[in-house]
């Protein structure tokens, strides 16, 4: 795994750099005005561009090769953050600039998901891509930990200009270490045959989940997980302060919980190398994840306790996405990895805007008044959930984890995702052109 530790420490750096700088965002955009929205704002700049941009990045990274997607999307960063630079030590720096870098950095992040994803399986044997996607996922994760804390010493000791500079530091070592491996891509071979559209190419990825029986499950399993785990963890912080009496120490704690249990899972698979029976040990990861930092969340009513179930719950979570990562990486054409990739990164997240905005509607005046009245859905789950302020959330977040749970227990019983291995076989074992293989059912 030499080659890929090089690219893994330079994406490690970005990670932690542009966790820093999005931190430093926040924190700027609420000190022009003090106004919740406009957080809100800067948060959906740089979701949506990621999102709606997903499956033509596939597709050019497909074009392109992996390698020079990824090269692009640092250097890409490194301009972005480079202008705003110039900007603020200039003296000209305004709340739109901040919008805008948002957005901009959104969109080299629409590159870098399918182009890493899809480079993993150039980088690193069969057998190893389970533990290398759960290294990618610890660095995610300690960039999520460490990014915050160093964000706000940077800010106190040296201002917004120090986190630039950090920025623009870990956008150069990013850019260096995938300099320094050689490509591992064959050339395409040269074909007379006139090359698809990139609109074309953008809505392949998309066409190759959806024609695929088992494919096709599991994305609709994870889109149906996306949707309720924004769902819930949208109301987790207002639940606990709402139950706690606004004491944001024990916030601070679950979220913490939150962070530690990530990095945790990731090493757990990096380790362990991952579950043999892939989709089994997915949807059971599922399961457990909706169980412990949903429905046990829901019911629990102490720190100790919400901390324990969301620790266990984002342990768990690395190992669900980088088992679904090693399903792609051996079941797809490595020629079309990076529009797939694309295409799972538009599904998983194309909800998520939407379910952050209805579930703060639905808790204010739906949820969040039946609990004060005792009344209704939120009235009938009392004896599980309890009374008082927060209750409707916890509510919601309880309903969230039963919806989750039915999705991966659907997949399950699915015969078609249950024998995904042999109706889709791994690209080594299969004998004939996965390009031009019939998936029946």
């Amino acid at each position: 795994m030499g080659r890929f530790g090089v690219v893994w420490c330079g994406q490690v750096a970005t990670l932690i750099g542009n966790s820093v700088l999005r931190f430093a965002f926040v924190v700027h955009a609420w000190n022009i005005g003090e106004r919740a929205t406009q957080v809100v704002l800067l948060a959906l700049c740089g979701l949506l561009p990621q999102v709606l941009l997903s499956p033509t990045a596939g597709a050019l990274v497909d074009r392109v090769g992996k390698r020079t997607a990824l090269r692009l999307a640092d250097l890409g960063g490194l301009i972005v953050v480079g202008a705003l630079s110039v900007l603020y030590f200039s003296g000209d720096l305004r709340l739109w600039a901040i919008y805008a870098a948002a957005a901009l950095l959104g969109a080299t992040a629409a590159f870098q998901y399918p182009a890493l994803s899809s480079a993993i399986p150039l980088l690193v044997r069969k057998d190893q891509l389970q533990r290398a996607n759960g290294l990618l996922s610890t660095a995610r994760s300690t960039a999520d930990v460490c990014g915050p804390a160093l964000a706000a010493l940077l800010i106190t000791a040296s201002g917004l200009g120090a986190i630039l500079w950090v920025d623009l530091v870990s956008f150069v070592v990013a850019l260096l270490t995938v300099q320094m491996v050689p490509p591992a891509e064959k050339p395409d071979r040269a074909t007379t045959e006139p090359r698809p559209k990139l609109t074309a190419d953008s809505i392949d990825g998309l066409r190759y989940l959806f024609s695929r029986p088992s494919l096709r499950g599991l994305t609709l399993v994870i889109f149906v997980v996306n949707l309720v785990m924004v769902f819930g963890y949208t109301i987790v912080q207002p639940m606990i302060l709402a139950r706690t009496g606004n004491d944001t120490s024990a916030l601070a704690s679950v979220m913490t919980s939150i962070g530690i249990g990530g990095v945790v899972g990731g090493l757990v698979l990096g380790a362990w190398g991952g579950p043999k029976s892939r989709v089994r040990g997915m949807m059971l990861g599922i399961i457990g994840m909706c169980l412990t930092s949903q429905i046990v969340m829901a019911a629990a009513r102490d720190v100790i306790s919400w901390s324990a179930a969301i620790l266990l719950g984002a342990l768990l979570m690395p190992i669900v996405n980088g088992t679904m990562q090693a399903i792609i990486q051996t079941k797809v054409p490595r020629e079309r990895q990076g529009r797939v990739f694309g295409a799972v990164m538009f599904v998983s997240q194309i909800s998520a805007p939407l379910a952050i905005v209805f579930s703060g509607v639905l808790a204010d005046h739906v949820f969040e008044p039946q609990a004060a009245a005792g009344s209704g859905l939120v009235g009938a789950l009392q004896p599980l959930i309890g009374t008082g302020p927060g209750t409707g959330m916890a509510a919601m977040l309880l309903i969230a984890g039963v919806c989750g749970t039915a999705a991966a227990v659907w997949g399950l019983v699915n015969r078609s995702v249950q024998d995904i291995d042999v109706l889709i076989p791994d690209l080594d074992s299969a004998s004939e052109n996965p390009e031009t293989r019939k998936v029946t059912t």
